[in-house]
């Protein structure tokens, strides 16, 4: 049998034709392969260099091959975190005729680890709290549309850290099978396969001396179900918002926050009988909001101060015809943030008067000015909207400011 590249992009086969494919993974000379940290596999895997890209070769069957090639596919255009596929060899033979194995190729993920060598070093529980949630997130964007995985665990995931964020990928598709939607029975069994497939793995670090000594691998693995369980409902709740959807909006991206979740993409959707919201949630380092808003709008804020504001840019993009979810920091969120300060952010608080602003920067005005229309919107039950909490804001000051010794916000 000849040798077959089939690929998704024309130029990749002339660049892996390059390649030993007469030998054996396990055989290619050094000069091929490029050293990077490998997980666990059932499979042979080396990295190889094919042209700019590094690229990921692994041995197996045919059959598994191209399904696992054609599920990848499939999750890309779902645009759901897994490696890239980029092409299936067969029709490998060695020196003396014999058959080898086909290979699956997909590239590399750039700053990407295994969990393995991520766990050289002792991770702080907290660390590893925040990676388990990744995979919680994955796990939720993979049944959300209609994924099995069929093999959920730790060694089948690539970890990734991108400007405080923690995020995981799938790696390994080969027993994933594509519905149009999951059975409770369906999400269940890959969430108890996670459970003991995270447990095993976690017991092995143990053993070799790389889990902290607080974390109990056992309540670990059952952790991640007790996460998935709470994520999935918050994000599954069928919920239809009026015209004043702000309030409602805010109420739902507080419960991620309180879960310790932070939203990566909102995108609501109108139609004549209300509007519906829909959400991406992601893990964070500490740190980030106050990193990411200073970069989009040059504001320095305090962490908790810095969330409540990017919650606010997000609700307020979301609503824009221009906004474009997916593209988080991209060019045109970038715009966007800059509009939201123009129109949004300095409006407001310049809509309190500087004798009642005290010593607040603008920064901690608005992140007051935003508690305080969630406090009234609570109240009423619906959302307010922003200029009148400002005039309820400016006239509690305006009374307090005028009996000596009273401090504290409008709603205290």
């Amino acid at each position: 049998m000849a040798l077959q590249i089939s690929a998704t992009n024309p130029e990749h086969p002339a660049l892996l034709l390059e390649l030993p494919w007469h030998l054996p993974l396990e055989e290619w000379p050094e000069k091929y392969l490029v050293p990077l940290p490998r997980g666990i596999s059932r499979h042979v895997v080396r990295y190889a260099r094919a042209g700019a890209d590094v690229i990921a070769v692994k041995e197996l069957a045919e059959r598994p091959a191209v399904r696992e090639y054609d599920q990848l596919r499939t999750l890309d255009r779902l645009g759901i975190p897994a490696v890239d596929p980029l092409a299936v060899v067969t029709g490998r033979a060695g020196p003396d005729g014999e058959a080898l194995e086909p290979v699956l190729i997909t590239r590399h993920l750039n700053g990407s680890l295994p969990y393995r060598s991520m766990f050289e070093t002792t991770m702080r529980p907290s660390t590893v709290h925040r990676l388990m949630d990744a995979l919680a997130v994955l796990l939720v964007r993979l049944h959300l549309v209609g994924f099995a995985w069929g093999d959920c665990s730790l060694s089948n995931t690539l970890f990734r850290r991108d400007a405080g964020a923690y995020a995981a990928y799938l790696v390994d598709a080969e027993t994933g099978e594509t519905h149009e939607r999951l059975s409770d029975g369906q999400r269940e069994y890959d969430i108890d396969l996670a459970r003991v497939n995270i447990s095993g793995e976690m017991l092995d670090l143990e053993a070799a001396g790389a889990l902290h000594p607080s974390v109990d691998p056992i309540a670990f693995g059952a952790e991640i179900s007790r996460r998935y369980a709470a994520l999935w409902q918050e994000l599954t709740r069928t919920s239809v918002y009026p015209a004043g959807k702000y309030h409602y909006i805010e109420r739902r991206v507080r419960r991620l926050n309180d879960m310790g979740f932070d939203v990566a993409e909102m995108q609501i959707v109108n139609s004549p009988d209300g509007d519906t919201v829909t959400f991406v949630p992601k893990v964070v380092d500490a740190g980030h909001h106050q990193r990411q808003l200073l970069r989009l709008t040059g504001l320095d804020t305090e962490e908790n101060q810095a969330r409540r504001l990017l919650n606010d840019l997000e609700s307020w993009m979301a609503t824009q015809d221009d906004y474009a979810p997916g593209d988080p920091l991209g060019a045109r969120t970038e715009v966007l943030a800059h509009r939201w300060v123009r129109d949004q952010f300095r409006p407001t608080v310049r809509a309190v008067p500087l004798d009642l602003r005290g010593s607040m920067d603008p920064a901690e005005l608005y992140h007051e000015l935003l508690e305080h229309r969630w406090f009234l919107s609570e109240r009423a039950q619906h959302d307010i909207g922003l200029e009148a909490a400002v005039a309820d804001y400016s006239a509690g000051r305006r009374a307090r400011a005028e009996v000596p010794g009273t401090a504290g916000t409008a709603e205290e």
